[in-house]
């Protein structure tokens, strides 16, 4: 069913001018919803992130963060609300009269060249050498010509540190190269926003540090957005600019870092950080 955006003022200034006197939100979940059947997921979820910023998501398995990355990358769809994205609406497209409707998947093709996401598995492909694997988007996704893709792809490697890896199978690396070499894939596609979905669960405990590290790296030297997902407690201290605390697919607190980590105000965040810290 059409969304009319003008009947929910929430819908319509993250559409158009943001908060008064705060810079518009380059991403806006307005009144999300999210279910698998009878189970609710997200409940009427309403944040946004400003260009250039770091936000992480933390709280207990289930509370729902992963599912927002999912909707951002719409490998889910929403079931109620809109999400936002530089202004314009990603979960939906306009009909003729401005109206909302459910998006078509040629809309979310487009849409989603924004966006980036590097996930818990590497999800690299197989038969393809470490240059190809990060070559393939760019050249069939964006039209890069295949010069200038192997370029940039070089380029991305050298700032994972693999460049010497260039002509490897995905087979022949460890699991923390493989994950930089994740990372490297999801940059070549040049995103405004990038999103982590606990990037180093499934690495031994020994290839964490430098996956952060790298990380780290990353959102000191780029304007990239970023949302975040992850356990690693440290690493969430060191990049954020806001924590979000999830519960039962709702937010219960927001805050810096410092003091979400330091002083928070909710019984059940201060109870999940003494579990994880």
């Amino acid at each position: 069913m059409a969304i009319d955006p003008l009947d929910n003022p929430l819908q319509k200034a993250s559409a158009q001018d943001g908060t008064p006197g705060m810079p518009p939100d380059l991403v806006r979940f307005d009144h999300v919803v999210k279910r698998f059947g009878d189970h609710v997921v997200l409940d009427r979820l309403d944040f946004g992130v400003q260009r250039g910023k770091h936000v992480t998501l933390i709280g207990p398995s289930g509370s729902g963060k992963t599912t927002i990355l999912r909707l951002l990358m719409t490998l889910e769809r929403v079931s109620d609300g809109v999400i936002w994205v530089d202004g314009e609406p990603l979960s939906h497209m306009r009909g003729p009269d401005g109206e909302l409707r459910p998006a078509s998947e040629k809309y979310l093709r487009g849409a989603r060249r924004k966006i980036g996401m590097v996930f818990q598995q590497f999800n690299l492909f197989p038969n393809m050498k470490v240059l190809q694997n990060i070559m393939e988007a760019p050249v069939n996704v964006l039209g890069i010509g295949r010069e200038e893709a192997e370029a940039r792809a070089r380029e991305l490697l050298d700032l994972v540190g693999l460049s010497d890896k260039v002509d490897a199978h995905p087979s022949q690396l460890s699991g923390g190269q493989q994950q930089r070499v994740a990372i490297a894939r999801a940059l070549a596609m040049r995103p405004e926003i990038l999103l982590l979905d606990e990037v180093t669960s499934a690495l031994d405990p020994e290839l964490v540090a430098g996956v952060l590290d790298l990380l780290r790296d990353i959102a000191r030297t780029t304007d990239i957005t970023m949302l975040c997902v992850t356990h690693e407690m440290g690493f969430a201290r060191d990049i954020s600019d806001q924590v979000l605390m999830f519960d039962a697919g709702r937010v219960i607190e927001s805050g810096p870092p410092e003091k979400i980590f330091s002083d928070p105000e909710r019984d059940r965040t201060r109870e999940f950080l003494s579990a994880v810290l």
